[in-house]
């Protein structure tokens, strides 16, 4: 007796039948997101994502520089007024500009604020120029009123004490 072989049509058939079942099977596997395995979208990334992280890391940088709610940003320049004995403390790269009253300089070493106008440096309890520029480069400098009303331009973070 002769074994009968299968056919090549036959055997494509069963070839096929057998990759079909295979493939469905991977992909029922393989779901396109889950709770645990979510799949995320770029317009979700782009619209809600990023907006949550920006909140976040805006809220952890206030938190590490102690800002209070009496506060700047560096964006563009503030008007606040102080009272006598008030202290303005700036943080790096905060610029002050005098416009109302008197103040001096608080620093605990030297240089206290840098003069931007001026070109030149001042030192603690020197006094501000009206309508000069000054900057803190480093940390801890600040400008305290000296007289009853003080009102002075602020770009960058700053606290009040």
């Amino acid at each position: 007796m002769r074994k009968r072989n299968m056919g090549w049509a036959a055997r494509a058939a069963l070839l096929l039948l057998f990759c079909g079942l295979l493939s469905t099977t991977v992909s029922l596997a393989a779901e396109a997101g889950t709770n645990q395995d979510p799949l995320v979208t770029l317009s979700y990334l782009n619209e809600t994502f990023m907006d949550t992280i920006m909140a976040r890391v805006d809220e952890k940088i206030a938190q590490r520089t102690g800002q209070s709610g009496t506060s700047g940003t560096a964006s563009s320049f503030h008007v606040v007024t102080l009272s006598s004995g008030q202290t303005l403390t700036g943080d790096i790269g905060c610029e002050v500009m005098l416009r109302v009253g008197s103040a001096v300089c608080v620093s605990p070493s030297s240089p206290g604020l840098i003069d931007e106008s001026a070109a030149s440096t001042l030192n603690s309890g020197s006094a501000l120029v009206t309508n000069h520029l000054y900057m803190m480069t480093i940390e801890g400098r600040g400008v305290k009123a000296a007289s009853g009303t003080v009102k002075v331009l602020v770009r960058g973070g700053y606290t009040i004490a």
